[in-house]
């Protein structure tokens, strides 16, 4: 998938690779489109020092994560755990209202 193809934005999760090599996979926290870079809060890296911290990328460094339809129980609460890890308070809400949701289904069904 080229970035050419997918505008990015905001809040957008990434996966690419510092100039030195590095795998990182984040979320878009700011753009500047003029010299086409993000900044990302990085959640995971090879280098583990990164972790947590907020860099600059190139857009040409980086492809935005397709977004993901969750399907069970287990995919959200794994979710939910990435929202707590990365401190996302309105996504950790919304995971948890889906969570909620799943389980009056469940209940309705009985």
């Amino acid at each position: 998938m080229s970035n050419e193809q997918t505008l990015l934005k905001v809040g957008d999760w990434v996966k690419g690779n510092l100039l030195t090599g590095e795998l990182v996979i984040g979320y878009i926290e700011n753009l500047d489109t003029k010299v086409e870079a993000v900044k990302a809060k990085i959640v995971t890296s090879d280098n583990k020092t990164i972790e947590g911290k907020i860099l600059p990328l190139l857009n040409r460094q980086i492809n935005k994560i397709p977004d993901t339809h969750v399907k069970n129980k287990e995919q959200i609460q794994y979710l939910i755990d990435l929202a707590l890890e990365t401190g996302d308070e309105e996504w950790f809400l919304e995971l948890t209202a889906q969570l909620n949701s799943m389980r009056e289904l469940v209940e309705g069904v009985k």
